[in-house]
């Protein structure tokens, strides 16, 4: 019987001393299952894969208002969305009004801007909320939050 313990006591301190996964160091490797994606921005100890951009914004209104966006869903000319040539859909992002200081947080739900030398288009809310509307367009910075699913929306009839 004494041997016995003394097999459980030394198997319980070797097995003890193997390395644990969840205390490795360095940066986790990418699973399977996000080939291609950006890593999910939810913790502060990821600032460091944060994107950050700057660069000029304009938005857009009434000639929008209602049709779809092109994640799929219809657009809120008074929502808090915004257009970006290259970010998956549905990514969160600050936008930072660089001329006041203002900062919105935004979702990307569409493709956009189409005019050489801008970054962004904010839905008109946005831009309202972020105080350019009269100017029309603002040197802004984005800060990615969360990076989106790049899904798109499919609507029933």
């Amino acid at each position: 019987m004494s041997k016995f313990y003394l097999l459980i006591i030394i198997i319980a301190m070797i097995s003890g001393c193997s390395n644990s996964p969840r205390y490795r160091t360095g940066p986790a490797k990418p699973s399977s299952t996000n080939k291609g994606k950006p890593p999910a921005l939810k913790t502060s100890s990821n600032v460091k894969n944060r994107k950050v951009m700057t660069g000029v914004s304009s938005f857009y209104a009434e000639d929008f208002h209602g049709k779809l966006t092109a994640n799929g869903e219809v657009y809120d000319m008074y929502g808090l969305t915004a257009a970006h040539k290259t970010l998956p859909l549905n990514t969160i992002v600050r936008v930072t009004n660089l001329d006041n200081n203002k900062s919105l947080i935004l979702r990307i739900n569409d493709r956009g801007p189409y005019v050489k030398g801008r970054i962004l288009d904010c839905s008109y809310g946005a831009a309202k909320k972020l105080e350019f509307v009269n100017q029309g367009t603002a040197k802004v910075k984005i800060e990615v939050i969360e990076w989106g699913d790049g899904k798109y929306m499919k609507h029933r009839d």
